[in-house]
């Protein structure tokens, strides 16, 4: 036996609340990593690419890290827990607490929190829903991230793990009690905001209000789809092999998924600083390489910080078809594959 652990991953019913995972690599994020994920995703974060507005506004001779980045990394850290995946249902109360640039390390933990066996249906696999609690720190041992999130893993034995009826109701509403203090508590005093504004005319923060929404223009087509995900550290074996996968075909990586749709974001709202928080993050449907997504946007709320600058609570939803039509129509229909709100600092 070369590992301590089940070859290829635990199942449900190997698992149970209270273990945790602290062994996976840390990860120091590059330059290179940064303009692989920037080449992949499209996102056009400003303080992720432009050095010396980066310095003028965040006083750090460092780029900032795109923020769905250090997301994934942390996703791909926890990932040995959850390598027979066979979705990722959500994500919930995720918040950014403190800015990550280039040159910063990412270590990882990762504990078993609830979990739930689903019914058994005639004809379908047995499986179970696993919360994770996964909370991320930087080299000075700072907390950087800290959410759930919820894969559903098969079992081993459809008669296993009777008993494992833990509540996992507590995650999914978790993404409610979402402390917006605490998410503008993440913003650093020292970052020069009115610089930011003075630096990038156009729609600010101050400029938006809740009811606004826009279908953003064009779509994004998903390629590089197992290469985003190796390059992030994602064991998940339905991200690689076919026959891992239920739909017997390579999932999407779901970052990969969110990433597109902050991309997205970045289109039609230039100048978000970053992304702070995720109240909830759902997965609706399925996505396989070269889907094309198409995302619209909605502001939900705004709350002023400082200098012109606001938290808006924005709502992302976005849909996939297979982009293969002829004659100016799709082989498929849309159909919804993320449901994502979240605070940007804008």
């Amino acid at each position: 036996m070369l590992s301590t652990t089940r070859p290829g991953g635990p199942y449900f019913d190997d698992l149970q609340v209270g273990y945790r995972l602290s062994d996976a690599p840390a990860s120091t994020l590059t330059a290179t990593q940064a303009g692989l994920h920037q080449a992949i995703v499209g996102e056009r974060f400003r303080l992720a690419l432009d050095a010396e507005l980066c310095a003028a506004v965040t006083g750090s001779p460092r780029l900032l890290v795109s923020p769905l980045l250090v997301c994934s990394v942390a996703i791909g850290q926890s990932t040995e827990v959850s390598q027979r995946v066979r979705a990722n249902l959500f994500y919930r109360r995720l918040v950014l607490l403190r800015p990550v640039y280039v040159g910063d390390t990412l270590t990882t933990t990762t504990e078993v929190t609830g979990m739930r066996k689903n019914t058994v249906r005639a004809g379908k696999p047995a499986t179970g829903l696993v919360v994770l609690r996964i909370q991320t720190v930087n080299q000075n041992g700072q907390s950087v991230l800290d959410f759930w999130r919820c894969p559903m893993l098969p079992l081993s034995d459809p008669t296993a793990a009777a008993d494992r009826r833990d509540d996992v109701t507590g995650a999914d509403q978790a993404g409610e009690a979402l402390d917006l203090d605490e998410v503008a508590a993440a913003v650093p005093a020292r970052w020069r905001l009115a610089e930011w504004c003075r630096q990038t005319p156009g729609v600010h923060g101050a400029d938006l209000a809740p009811g606004m929404s826009q279908d953003v223009g064009g779509a994004d087509v998903v390629t590089n789809a197992p290469e985003l995900a190796r390059m992030t550290l994602n064991l998940a074996s339905a991200h690689y092999d076919p026959a891992a996968s239920p739909y017997r075909r390579r999932l999407v990586y779901g970052g990969h998924t969110i990433a597109l749709a902050a991309a997205a974001l970045t289109r039609v709202l230039p100048n978000v600083l970053t992304i702070l928080a995720w109240r909830r993050c759902d997965h609706t449907g399925p996505v396989f390489e070269d889907d094309v997504l198409r995302s619209r946007v909605e502001v939900d709320a705004v709350h002023p910080l400082r200098d012109g600058v606001a938290l808006c609570e924005l709502h992302i939803t976005t849909t996939a078809d297979s982009g293969e039509g002829t004659g100016g129509t799709l082989a498929t229909e849309a159909r919804s594959v993320l449901d994502w709100q979240l605070v940007a600092l804008i």
